[in-house]
């Protein structure tokens, strides 16, 4: 048998793998209290100057911060001149998301996903308490640059990990769920913030988590799916047993057929140039960077073009990652019919964020509707959430088990890019008030358009190697399960 009837006959989603999900899904309550850190400890205070011409290397002697809460803008008078290190803060932290993108996918299909993911919440805990005790600026930039590093492999391999534990039949669910669980800890996140007024002890209680979370790791087994596809089948039959024997099954034996990679490439490490070497994999990850780079242009570039949220600081931080919520139950419906699936659902979430974009430049400013730009620009942004929770599914289910992590870390690094560039679409303005919405539509259609170029994996095989594409047993049940769906 292959490991898909495997989890079938030990069953997909037991009591075993439920923990193991719960577990790798709280995770990322850790994962978001780190990613949007600097969004309260670098907000500004309220201050004023005593004397208003008071020079540059005299404004510390003059400046006077509101005592509501400290943050390092109150620590560090990053005000007037000095205002641009929060925000290069914030982007070192978007450039080490993208480094680990790329370090860390390939290194996993390589090393194993347990041991890269070990590793990589170790450093992200030690660099997190660095942040906390930073005794300088330059420092606390620093080692924001090595969380991200750290904090963007270790949750890319932890959400592979999450997929691969399970049955291919529940890849949406334990999918959904992790970004669902992202969404509520920038919440979680928030409420600490209301409670803790002090950077510094913010800092370290949001990280803190993360120790408990490493020592409990020590109990996940490696991932069956790459060990077989490595062609290690004594070993992931040794696991397969052991999540057997957590679910409560009592099966004497499993017996996996080996796997159709070809002598020499299953042994030797697989690296992220296979994704060009192959023309099928060219092709996929050429539409799929463009998908995920498009997902994050939208979705923060609606964020901020939507206008800044007045009133509370930790509300408004709350309702950032509250409004996400709806759109995970939404996406979770769609991808399971098989009239949908994951390729129309990717592309109806990304066209109708894109219309919502496109609508937005025909409402008059005082119009009488109930519909304003305002709510049509929410709901683009609740549709690519959507649209967002789906491509990470379908890109894990698209890519074969030994070049999957390279595969999701080249497509988050295409992603990483279109956060980087977002701050800079409202700046359009200048050129026409719809130049925004005009380029978010455009780019949310066009990508909605290509994702129908990709193939449909709805109750399709998974494949382990990237011979597995290529070869006729697995094209013909790709037939096969296309006339029993009716397709």
């Amino acid at each position: 048998m292959d490991v898909d009837e495997a989890f079938l006959s030990i069953g997909e989603f037991g009591r075993c793998q439920k923990r193991l999900t719960v577990f790798l899904v709280l995770l990322q309550v850790y994962v978001a209290c780190q990613s949007m850190l600097i969004v309260i400890v670098g907000a500004i205070p309220e201050y004023h100057v005593d004397i208003a011409d008071a020079a540059d290397k005299d404004i510390i002697q003059h400046v006077r911060f509101a005592d509501n809460f400290t943050s390092i803008v109150s620590e560090w008078h990053l005000i007037q001149h000095e205002a641009y290190k929060v925000n290069l803060a914030s982007s070192l932290l978007f450039a080490g998301l993208l480094i680990g993108n790329i370090l860390f996918g390939p290194l996993s299909d390589k090393v194993g996903r347990r041991p890269i993911y070990l590793t990589g919440l170790f450093f992200d805990v030690v660099f997190g308490y660095l942040t906390a005790l930073a005794p300088s600026y330059e420092v606390f930039a620093v080692s924001r640059f090595f969380v991200g590093i750290m904090n963007g492999g270790m949750s890319l391999v932890a959400f592979v990990l999450t997929q691969e534990y399970v049955g291919k039949s529940y890849w949406a669910l334990t999918g959904s769920l992790t970004n669902l669980t992202f969404a509520v800890g920038i919440a979680v996140y928030a409420l600490l913030g209301f409670y803790i007024r002090n950077w510094r002890i913010l800092a370290f209680v949001a990280n803190s988590p993360g120790v408990l979370f490493f020592l409990l790791s020590f109990l996940l087994p490696e991932s069956p799916r790459w060990l077989y596809s490595r062609r290690y089948t004594a070993e992931a039959e040794a696991v397969l047993h052991r999540i057997a024997c957590g679910n409560g099954k009592e099966i004497p034996s499993i017996k996996l057929k080996e796997c159709n990679a070809t002598p020499g490439t299953a042994g030797s490490a697989r690296s992220v140039f296979d994704l060009v070497r192959y023309g099928v994999l060219l092709w996929r990850t050429v539409i799929l960077m463009y998908i995920w780079y498009v997902c994050s242009l939208v979705y923060y570039g609606l964020t901020l073009n939507a206008g800044e949220l007045k009133g509370n600081l930790y509300v408004n931080v709350a309702l950032y990652g509250l409004v996400e919520v709806p759109a995970f139950p939404l996406c979770l419906f769609f991808i399971e019919k098989s009239w949908s699936g994951r390729g129309k659902s990717t592309a109806g979430f990304l066209v109708f964020a894109g219309l919502s974009c496109m609508f937005t430049m025909f409402l008059p400013e005082n119009n009488t509707f109930y519909v304003s730009s305002a709510v049509l620009a929410l709901l683009g942004k609740l549709s690519v959430s959507a649209a967002f929770n789906v491509v990470y599914i379908y890109t894990s289910e698209l890519y074969p088990t030994v070049v999957r992590n390279a595969g999701l870390g080249v497509c988050a690094m295409a992603c990483r890019f279109g956060g980087i560039l977002a701050p800079f679409v409202p700046s359009m303005k200048s050129l026409n008030p719809s130049m925004p919405f005009l380029a978010f539509g455009i780019s949310g259609i066009s990508a909605g358009i290509l994702s129908l170029l990709l193939p449909e994996t709805l109750n399709k095989p998974i494949a382990e190697c990237i011979e597995d594409l290529q070869s006729p047993a697995y094209q013909l049940l790709n037939k096969a399960k296309r006339k029993e769906d009716g397709t």
